[in-house]
């Protein structure tokens, strides 16, 4: 149950920082405004929290663990939100990154 509970705070923390980084583009980039970046900064603020909320204590480990939910988390937004269309060398990359999840938070530790 605590490997169920990581990856859903995983997501969740994914889901936050992502989407508040997406609204800030949208408010600077796409010109739509500062509701839009407050919007953004706001769910980045709730990604810091999320984080926190992980069983392990070690933030050097979640922190590095989450960058690989990061950039395979990054790539779907791109698909789902902006119609993004990744190669073959994104996906081979993002399951690297993770297999690299898997390997520094859930391998057996003595």
């Amino acid at each position: 149950m605590t490997v169920v509970r990581s990856l859903l705070l995983f997501a969740l923390a994914a889901l936050a920082e992502i989407g508040g980084a997406w609204l800030i583009w949208q408010g600077v980039r796409e010109q739509r405004g500062l509701v839009w970046i407050g919007a953004g900064v706001i769910a980045l603020g709730l990604y810091g929290f999320v984080a926190t909320l992980q069983p392990d204590a070690n933030f050097g480990r979640i922190l590095a663990a989450y960058g690989g939910v990061f950039v395979a988390g990054s790539l779907a937004w791109g698909m789902v939100v902006d119609g993004f269309r990744p190669d073959r060398w994104d996906v081979i990359g993002a399951l690297v990154c993770l297999a690299g999840v898997l390997v520094i938070m859930y391998a057996p530790r003595g």
